[in-house]
């Protein structure tokens, strides 16, 4: 569809009736200098800026205030979600200002796994089918915590304790079995390290190291069958409020237990971690006041060490 020019003489281009072309002036008109011509390269001319009406001008200062406003406000969104974000992915003692005061856990120093041998696997590496540890035992053993005072008995002789200390954790009728356990099921080497902390609380943990993964967890079954409770604890039971196998690390189980009401003169806490081919048992004793928190980031701590 062609559009329809504009370009229409006035009056639909007809002469009105008794219209004369007006008559020449008396005076012939004043035609204006004709303009200098501009030099070579002079700038263009900048055109007059157009008069706007007040209304315009205010209608657009308004609009430029509200364009401040929502940007202002979209930056302040956005920074507000990366602050939820981080305060709901991040662990709280790692926000500067949002550590969580007095709720008992302790103060360790930096964990790190130790060093493995040239060209040995990780524990749970594909193709490690015995889940060996390759490491030196005694340096999986989680460090003691800023404050606590070591426990010498468990020192042991280069490190390495003997089996007959570590029976001793047991009740004495179930000592008898337990080694026999120990013998049949290949136990190579026993770590252990023990302190107590000032306000009196005892933990002891110790690593057994088996030939390979399945006698240690056979050994812990006998255990448990035997109903081994260790000495202190004569009335014990699973207690999944002190952290089951739903919170192991990937590849490990745990197992644990606590003393029933009524406490004796100490209550005890302690849990197995099945990690391969070692086995670790960290036991923890207070006057019965004390949270499970300590004992909880204990065995966490020890768990993330051997998985």
């Amino acid at each position: 569809m062609t559009s329809q020019s504009t370009d229409r003489p006035i009056d639909g281009g007809q002469e009105r009736p008794g219209a004369r072309f007006p008559a020449p002036p008396s005076h012939p008109p004043t035609v204006p200098p004709a303009p200098a011509p501009a030099p070579e390269n002079a700038p263009a001319p900048v055109p007059a800026p157009e008069s706007v009406p007040a209304a315009v001008k205010k209608d657009r200062r308004v609009l430029r205030a509200a364009l401040r406003w929502t940007a202002a406000v979209a930056v302040f969104a956005a920074v507000g979600a990366a602050v939820a974000y981080g305060v709901t992915e991040r662990d709280r003692g790692d926000l500067p200002g949002l550590a969580t005061k007095g709720d008992g856990r302790w103060d360790y120093p930096e964990i790190v796994r130790p060093p493995l041998p040239k060209g040995a696997p990780a524990a749970f590496a594909e193709g490690n089918a015995r889940e060996e540890h390759f490491a030196d035992l005694r340096a999986l053993l989680l460090p003691a915590p800023e404050g606590a005072r070591a426990d010498r008995a468990l020192a042991g002789e280069d490190g390495w304790l003997p089996t007959a200390t570590y029976l001793k954790t047991y009740r004495r009728d179930a000592r008898g079995d337990l080694a026999q356990a120990l013998k049949d099921g290949g136990l190579r080497h026993i770590a252990a390290r023990g302190w107590s902390m000032p306000d009196g609380t005892h933990t002891s943990i110790y690593l057994l190291r088996f030939n390979t993964s399945a006698f240690a967890r056979e050994y812990r079954r006998q255990v448990n069958d035997n109903l081994a409770t260790v000495v202190g604890a004569p009335k014990t039971d699973q207690d999944y409020s002190l952290g089951g196998s739903a919170y192991a690390v990937s590849h490990t189980h745990l197992y644990v237990y606590g003393e029933q009401k009524p406490y004796g003169k100490e209550r005890v806490r302690y849990g197995y971690v099945e990690a391969g081919d070692v086995l670790a048992l960290v036991v923890q004793s207070d006057d019965g006041h004390g949270t499970a928190v300590p004992f909880r980031q204990t065995l966490a701590l020890q768990n993330q060490l051997l998985g």
